[in-house]
């Protein structure tokens, strides 16, 4: 299948939306790759970044692995002299399909508050009728209601 690739740049603290919705919701999606870079490195950098199912009103540096909505997660950490505990980038994904767009949110612990990038591959699935239907069910049964 043909991989789609998503690049940006995203502020800490900010919430980037990749759009993956079709009016048909026949073509899927699966995370096969996240990379993630500081935007300068002069700098101690601390970054979270995280990519969710559903849209998200903050961006947090808590990791929930019990969190249905959450696909993936990147943590960068870029020592100094005085923090020199080097801890490389750490991904993990979900192999879960998905036929609606994908929430990113990322944060810098560091005090800094870097802009980092972030790029993403994902696997395109032609989805049948069944598949799009349980893609979507997900979706909404994973949407967080709110009451008036």
């Amino acid at each position: 299948m043909p991989i789609k690739s998503f690049r940006g740049k995203i502020a800490s603290g900010g919430i980037d939306q990749v759009s993956l919705h079709t009016n048909t919701g026949s073509t899927g999606y699966k995370i096969t790759k996240l990379e993630m870079m500081a935007e300068n490195y002069a700098n101690a950098t601390e970054v979270v970044l995280k990519i969710y199912s559903v849209p998200q009103t903050t961006a947090t540096n808590t990791i929930d692995f019990n969190d249905q909505t959450l696909l993936a997660v990147c943590f960068l950490d870029n020592p100094t002299a005085a923090h020199n505990y080097p801890i490389g980038p750490s991904v993990v994904f979900d192999n879960m399909i998905i036929n609606q767009d994908v929430f990113i949110t990322a944060i810098d612990n560091s005090g800094s508050s870097r802009d980092s990038n972030y790029y993403i591959e994902m696997e395109q699935i032609k989805l049948d009728l069944n598949e799009n239907t349980v893609a979507t069910l997900k979706d909404i049964r994973n949407e967080k209601l709110t009451l008036p």
